[in-house]
């Protein structure tokens, strides 16, 4: 039994750590209750209206002596404005007020939740029995609370014996024998679905994942066969199952039941009723995405993705479609705002994302087949900024440099993610100018001349993705003018298409999956606080720690390459004639001017990067692939060629390894020898240089 020094030590102890905040949205609800703005909250901390907002949104917290008076605060304001509820906690009855009425809206191929949101958090729905679990799941004390209205976590993994197995190891009993009932069953009884990423966003829909067996048992085929692209992959309208599930009162979204299904109902008030369907033996999880995740066990798929739909969200199709989704789920289209006039509660815009309606690009942002392009007649030019693909020609290389013995190769972490952070962008329409002055602050695509600008031949050049030299004048985005003008050179646009509303849309975007990738990094053993030696190590091995993590991480990356892809999502299908509006265009997210920004952000830094590593080592590159470059060196390892001071800290500038995104890592090493052959053949050594495949059958 402790002593009473003990206890009293222990309640001391207490009492000396930090305060503890309300989460962020309740830091918001108290602030707009009391009538203050941020700007006049930031006045009376002294400190900025941006700090409050990172406060707000969780980006960041306050530090002491900020965090002591932000705390008094808090609570002075939280006895004056309890939140709606909290009455109920304490064992009375709630007051009844009026609340903001929910608008329904529902696009034309997936079901929406309610578009507003109440000014304060909306009462808990009524209680719905949910499924006995045979395990309940683990508790870690590092994780959040679980939300009461999903005691079982984002999704589960149905096998054929009935067995649904969720996230933390849990079991859940489930005794549907068709889909409609496997449907009424997770909304009714499963306990599955995920809160809300944002305050004015919706909840995550239940996920149920079926195995092979699953899906014969719940009479459906056990491979769809008979189609070429693998998206294009659903029931026919008449199979039994498609008929049973719109009988029963039930809708499935235009892509049909395919690998990735959505049934639902139209909103009632404010409940949802949605469940995603994800068949494994249809082709599901993609292979490059997941590597290995269909052929585990179904508990073992269930931790996987659970973990993914911890940190990132609850899938929702391919790693592409997710990495879009989390973009408008942290950047909700719409909030509630209170019409003046009526006093009723609408749908109004939220500041910062793209809206709700979907925006044509200026035609030199578009596809050749885009009605701008096709209607107008366009003859302009297009933007080009791509990734690099670029090889040396063999004839610059120096004799010193072939008789070194190896070539090793460099590969930055996710950095399409490492561009997008702090990006501004363009929220607003396009508007065409003639001869304006260049502006590094304002998004859009200027067509200028920048043939003058003269490089070192052995880099590539960092205005086009093959690395030649420009010819004459083309179409740019602003980072990649801005980069000329970085080194020195002058840029006179001739016309531009500018944004006027800007904003950091990816911002969040960038924040959510960049912890993903860490933390994910972490369980696999590979920290910050490693020194290089010891990252090199880490990650030689980080695969083979845990597979399950593994696959994770693999499908973060590659929802960061998807998602930016699919803001200029091409048409598909045989049947596609140019000039046609395809379904992509129908979207606010089709954003071909935001994926060139990201692009041409990574490939300007990735340029300055191999120009500081020439002045700092006077190495140069002999081939770079996107965000891979190949290097002769005198080693194996990375820690040959990269450039360190006297002190044995990195040197500004050049590549650094580490774990976060726009760091460097090992990619693969290969000869000398290797490398100056495949240059030779024209092929890119970046793209082999982890080995493997060095008898190629196809150029770049």
């Amino acid at each position: 039994m402790a002593s009473e020094e003990e206890l009293f030590a222990s309640v001391d102890a207490l009492l000396n750590e930090e305060p503890s905040l309300p989460p962020p949205a309740e830091r918001a609800r108290l602030r707009e209750a009391a009538g203050i703005t941020q700007a006049r909250l930031a006045t009376a901390l002294k400190t900025t209206t941006q700090s409050v907002k990172n406060w707000e949104n969780g980006r960041s917290e306050p530090k002491p002596p900020r965090l002591d008076a932000y705390q008094r605060l808090l609570n002075g304001w939280a006895a004056k404005y309890p939140a709606p509820g909290a009455a109920l906690v304490a064992g009375t009855a709630p007051a009844v007020s009026g609340e903001p009425a929910a608008a329904a809206v529902e696009t034309a191929d997936a079901p929406q939740a309610p578009v507003i949101a109440a000014a304060a958090p909306a009462r808990p729905a009524t209680p719905r029995p949910v499924a006995a679990s045979r395990r309940p799941a683990p508790k870690k004390a590092a994780q959040p609370a679980a939300d009461p209205r999903f005691p079982h976590g984002p999704l589960a993994v149905l096998d054929g014996d009935g067995c649904a197995y969720g996230t933390g190891g849990i079991v859940l009993d489930c005794p549907a024998t068709t889909v409609v009932e496997l449907v009424e069953w997770t909304l009714r009884e499963s306990g599955l679905g995920a809160p809300k990423l944002h305050r004015y966003g919706k909840d995550s829909d239940p996920l149920i994942v079926l195995t092979a067996a699953a899906a014969v048992k719940l009479g459906l085929p056990e491979r769809l066969e008979g189609h070429e692209q693998r998206r294009s992959l659903r029931l026919p309208e008449d199979h039994p199952v498609v008929k049973q599930v719109l009988k029963a009162k039930w809708q499935l979204t235009r892509r049909g039941f395919g690998p990735w299904a959505r049934i639902y109902r139209k909103v009632q008030g404010r409940e949802r009723q949605c469940v995603q369907l994800a068949v494994l033996s249809w082709d599901a999880l993609d292979e490059r995405s997941w590597p290995g995740v269909t052929d585990m066990a179904a508990a073992d798929i269930a931790r996987v993705l659970g973990v993914y739909a911890t940190r990132v969200i609850t899938p929702r199709g391919s790693t592409a479609v997710s990495g879009l989704e989390l973009m408008t789920a942290l950047r909700p289209p719409t909030k509630a705002v209170q019409d003046p006039q009526t006093g009723n509660w609408v749908s109004g815009y939220n500041a910062g994302s793209l809206g709700t309606e979907p925006m044509d690009p200026a035609p030199p942002e578009a596809t050749p087949e885009h009605p701008v392009v096709v209607d107008s007649g366009w003859k302009g030019g297009f933007l080009d900024e791509e990734a690099y693909q670029w090889v040396r020609p063999v004839d610059l290389l120096t004799d010193e440099e072939c008789t070194l013995p190896y070539a090793v190769g460099l590969d930055l972490n996710t950095a399409f993610l490492a561009a997008a952070a702090r990006l501004v962008v363009g929220l607003s329409a396009p508007d065409h100018f003639h001869a304006p002055k260049f502006n590094p602050k304002i998004p859009g695509s200027w067509l200028v001349d920048l043939s003058h600008v003269e490089l070192d031949a052995r880099l590539p050049s960092p205005f086009t993705p093959t690395g030649e030299r420009p010819t004459g004048p083309a179409w740019y985005q602003t980072h990649t003018v801005a980069y000329a003008q970085e080194l020195g050179y002058n840029a006179e646009p001739i016309e531009a298409y500018l944004r006027r509303e800007t904003g950091a849309y990816l911002d969040p975007w960038h924040d959510h999956l960049k912890t993903a990738y860490v933390d994910t990094l972490a369980d696999l053993g590979v920290t910050k606080d490693l020194d290089d030696r010891a990252f090199l190590a880490a990650m030689e091995r980080h695969k083979d720690v845990d597979q399950a993590l593994a696959a994770v991480l693999a499908a973060i990356k590659a929802t960061v390459k998807g998602g930016i892809g699919k803001l200029r999502e091409r048409p598909q299908g045989k049947h596609y004639k140019d000039g046609e509006r395809w379904p992509a265009l129908q979207r606010p997210t089709w954003r071909p001017d935001i994926r060139a920004a990201v692009i041409s952000k990574a490939r300007v830094n990735m340029h300055r990067k191999l120009l500081n590593m020439a002045k700092l080592t006077g190495l140069f590159p002999l081939a770079v692939l996107s965000d891979c470059v190949v290097y002769p060196s005198p080693g194996q390892s990375p820690l040959d060629i990269l450039p360190y001071a006297a002190s044995g800290k990195p040197r500004p500038g050049g590549f650094r390894l580490g774990p976060t995104p726009g760091l460097a890592k090992l990619e693969g090493v290969q000869s000398m020898l290797w490398a100056v052959d495949l240059m030779e053949k024209g092929y890119n050594p970046a793209r082999h240089i982890k080995g493997g495949d060095a008898v190629l059958d196809e150029g770049e």
